[in-house]
């Protein structure tokens, strides 16, 4: 599992002053806007995006105890079962998005698929807290993509995943998502009303030229 301490370069005794100071540092230093190269800049928003998941989670009493207990697990080979571990983060993944606390519900989630990355459903949760969160959605295209890897005859993923990739702006790839969605679950209205939209934006427009004596032709 990921040491967010390791990641942040602080102890584990570190105070949470410590932890942000040493986080606004190390985040100046791999900001993707420092980067033009397409392939630096894609290592640097890696490396941001991981930064800003280690001061989430170690700025949070609750999380924070989370994943100590985890890191304590992770030394003892012989009493660390990852699937547990795994349902445990789904559980308190799945009542902080009911309390619609979806930034935690990401987290949470996040932490219950690097625990046991072959569940469908705590991938499909990931992708559907990712929604929620601005600027997750690229976060939940990959989520969701793990859950159609897993259990590939699933119309509810189809459909999730051809939203979230309408909300990506890739209408094509959530064209296909959706067809295939509608051959699951032909009565779906939600995947039937995207489709639509994305159908009628795709039409041309009527430009309303006019003709060559001043009328529209």
């Amino acid at each position: 599992m990921t040491n967010y301490y390791e990641v942040l370069g602080v102890s584990r005794d570190a105070t949470e002053n410590v932890i942000r100071e040493k986080f606004r540092v190390l985040a100046r230093e791999s900001h993707p806007d420092r980067f033009t190269e397409p392939g630096r800049k894609a290592e640097a928003e890696k490396r941001f995006q991981l930064l800003t998941e280690a001061v989430n989670v170690l700025t949070n009493e609750q999380k924070r105890k989370a994943h100590d207990f985890d890191l304590t697990k992770g030394s003892d080979p012989g009493g660390h079962d990852p699937s547990a571990v795994a349902k445990v983060y789904l559980a308190k993944g799945v009542k902080a998005f009911k309390d619609a606390d979806y930034l935690q519900a990401v987290q949470l989630f996040d932490m219950s698929v690097k625990h046991n990355a072959k569940d469908a459903k705590a991938h499909h949760y990931l992708a559907l807290a990712c929604m929620k969160v601005k600027g997750q959605t690229r976060r939940g295209v990959e989520a969701i993509e793990a859950a159609l890897k897993l259990d590939s005859n699933n119309g509810i993923f189809y459909r999730d995943a051809g939203k979230l990739y309408h909300m990506a702006g890739i209408n094509s790839k959530a064209e296909r998502h959706l067809e295939e969605a509608l051959k699951w679950l032909p009565d779906d209205a939600e995947a039937q009303r995207i489709l639509g939209e994305i159908r009628v934006a795709a039409e041309p427009k009527s430009s309303g030229v006019r003709g060559f004596f001043g009328r529209k032709g």
